[in-house]
C-alpha cells in the first residue's frame, strides 16, 4: 500500500509538470505566415495529433529547433510558385508537424514536400570544404548528416529569413543536449523528413543498471533497443573477424566495449565466464552492441544534475543515489558512442571497416584535420552566443567560458588553436587568463585575441606585454575578427 501510494503520488507531481504540444501552435502558424509573406511563398502548415502532452522543460528547449526547421523548410525547400507548377506540384507548398508518443519517447516529425536536398551538392560542397576527400565512400544517409556540421549549407545565398547564425548544428546539438536523437530522409524533388526522438521527461527515468569493472554505471532504457546474451565462442567469433556484425532480431549491430567508450581508447573485453552481456543501442540509424561485464537490474531513477565543473565531460547525463545510499553516475550511451565515433567518414575511407564507422560526424581526433576550436571566454551570455556564432557560420568549433577560473578549468580538457579573451570578468579577470595561458608549457603559444571596451593605451600595453597578440575594441568588426583569426591560424601551422 505503502509503494502504491508512493508512486500515485509521483504520477501525479509527474503531471505537474506536463504541458499540451498544442500550446505552440499559434506562434508556429505565425512563423509560417509570416515568412511565407516575406518570401512570397503559398504555405499551408498541417499539424497532427497535436493533442498530447510533455515536459514543460523540454517544450521550453525544443521551441527554437522547431521554428528554424520551419524557416529553413519555406526558405531552402519549398519552390516558388512557378517552380512548383513547373513540376507538377500544387501550387501551395505544405509543412507538415506531427507529434506523438511511444513507450518513454516523444517523437516530432517535421515534413515539406518541397525540393528535398541534393545529395551530390552536399557531397560537392563537403569536399570542397576538405570534411571528405574525393575517393571517400559514403552513403546518402551518411551525406545527408553533414548538414548538421558547423558552417556547412548548401545555399548560394544566405537570407534574413534562415540566415541567422543558428544553423541545423545547434538544432542537432539542442535535441542531443535533450537526451534525444534527430533523423533525416529526402527524396530530391518531393521533400524532407526530420524526425526527433525525446525523452518523455528529463527529471525521472527508468534505467538500467551494469557493471563494468569495478563500478555500477546507469543506461536510461529509453535509449536502449535490447539486451542479449553470446557465449564466449561467438565474441571470440566476432572479435576475430573485425568486419563481422551480430544479428538480433533480423538486424546488424556493430561491437564494441563500454569500458573502450570510456576510456577512450578500442579494448577488448576480459576473459568471458559464462555468457557474455550485450547492451542493444541504435544511434542515428547506426546500431550498436555493447559488451558489458553483467547487468544488475532495472529500476526508476531521479536524474540529479552534476553542476559546472562536470558540464563539459562527454557522455555523462548526470548522477542518482540509489536506495543503498550508493551514488552512481547515469551515463549518455548515444553521446559517447557519437564522441568516441573515431573512425567517421570524415577521416576517409581506408579506415572504414574501424570502430564505429561512421556513428557521426564529429571533429575528427587529429589536430591537423577538420575545423578549428575558438575559446571564446566573455563573461557576457550575448557576447559568448553571438562570437560563437559567427565563428560556426565560418566552419569553426567553438567551446565558451563565462568567466577565467572556467577558462583555465576546460584548458585542462579542451586544447583550443585560438582563445578570444574579455578583460573585465569575475573571479579571474583576462590579464591574468594571459598570464596563466603565458606560463603554462603547453599554451605558450596559443595565439590570443583581446576583445574589450576598454580600450585605452594602458590596457593595450599591458595585454601586449603579457604576451596578447591582437587587440580588438568592442563593438567590433566581423570582418576584421576573422581576418585576424585567418591569420594569427596560419602562422600557427605554419
Amino acid at each position: 500500500m505503502q509503494s502504491r501510494i508512493t508512486q500515485d503520488l509521483q504520477e501525479n507531481l509527474m503531471k505537474t509538470r506536463l504541458v499540451p504540444f498544442s500550446r505552440l501552435v499559434p506562434r508556429l502558424r505565425r512563423i509560417v505566415r509570416q515568412v511565407g509573406q516575406e518570401l512570397g511563398k503559398q504555405v499551408n502548415l498541417g499539424l497532427n495529433n497535436i493533442e498530447g502532452e510533455m515536459d514543460r522543460s523540454v517544450l521550453e528547449k525544443i521551441i527554437t529547433p522547431i521554428e528554424h526547421m520551419l524557416r529553413n523548410a519555406i526558405d531552402h525547400g519549398i519552390e516558388s510558385t512557378e517552380q512548383r507548377l513547373a513540376a507538377g506540384k500544387p501550387d501551395e507548398g505544405n509543412i507538415s508537424l506531427s507529434f506523438q508518443r511511444e513507450g518513454g519517447e516523444i517523437v516530432i516529425t517535421v515534413a515539406d514536400d518541397g525540393k528535398g536536398l541534393d545529395v551530390a551538392a552536399i557531397r560537392d560542397k563537403a569536399i570542397n570544404k576538405r570534411m571528405i576527400t574525393a575517393d571517400t565512400q559514403a552513403t546518402d544517409s551518411e551525406l545527408l548528416r553533414l548538414i548538421f556540421q558547423p558552417g556547412f549549407s548548401t545555399a548560394t545565398t544566405v537570407s534574413q529569413v534562415s540566415g541567422r547564425g543558428v544553423g541545423m548544428d545547434v538544432v542537432k546539438t539542442e535535441v542531443h543536449d535533450l537526451g534525444g536523437s534527430i533523423a533525416i530522409e529526402s527524396t530530391l524533388g518531393q521533400g524532407v523528413e526530420f524526425t526527433i526522438r525525446l525523452p518523455f521527461t528529463v527529471s525521472v527515468n527508468k534505467a538500467l543498471l551494469v557493471k563494468e569493472s569495478e563500478s555500477t554505471y546507469a543506461l536510461p532504457l529509453s535509449s536502449i533497443v535490447g539486451v542479449t546474451q553470446l557465449s564466449a565462442d561467438e565474441l571470440d567469433a566476432l572479435h576475430s573477424e573485425p568486419g563481422k556484425r551480430l544479428e538480433y532480431a533480423g538486424l546488424d549491430y556493430q561491437l564494441c566495449v563500454l569500458g573502450g567508450l570510456l576510456h577512450g581508447e578500442q579494448e577488448s573485453p576480459a576473459a568471458v565466464i559464462g555468457k557474455a552481456v550485450m547492451v542493444l543501442v541504435e544511434v542515428d540509424h547506426y546500431r550498436y552492441a555493447v559488451h558489458v561485464d553483467a547487468i544488475e537490474g532495472n529500476q526508476e531513477i531521479i536524474i540529479k544534475g552534476l553542476g559546472a565543473p562536470f558540464s563539459n565531460v562527454q557522455g555523462v547525463a548526470g548522477a542518482t543515489i540509489l536506495a543503498s545510499g550508493d551514488v552512481v553516475v547515469i551515463l549518455d550511451l548515444p553521446s559517447l558512442l557519437r564522441s568516441k565515433g573515431e573512425m567517421s567518414i570524415l577521416e576517409g575511407p581506408e579506415q572504414a571497416d574501424g570502430l564505429l564507422r561512421g556513428s557521426s560526424f564529429e571533429t575528427p581526433t587529429s589536430a591537423s584535420v577538420g575545423p578549428k576550436t575558438i575559446m571564446v571566454v566573455d563573461d557576457s551570455v550575448t557576447v559568448r552566443k553571438v562570437t560563437s556564432r559567427v565563428l560556426e557560420r565560418k566552419g569553426f568549433r567553438v567551446v565558451t567560458a563565462k568567466d577565467g577560473i572556467e577558462a583555465t578549468d576546460m584548458l585542462a580538457q579542451v586544447k583550443p588553436d585560438l582563445m578570444l579573451l574579455d578583460i573585465e570578468m569575475p573571479r579571474m579577470d583576462g590579464f591574468e587568463v594571459a598570464r596563466v595561458v603565458r606560463e603554462s608549457e603547453v599554451f605558450a603559444h596559443l595565439p590570443i585575441i583581446m576583445i574589450s571596451s576598454r580600450t585605452g593605451e594602458k590596457h593595450q600595453q599591458r595585454a601586449t606585454s603579457l604576451g596578447v597578440n591582437e587587440f580588438l575594441g568592442k563593438p567590433y568588426q566581423e570582418d576584421e575578427l576573422l581576418g585576424l583569426l585567418d591569420e594569427l591560424l596560419s602562422l600557427g601551422s605554419a
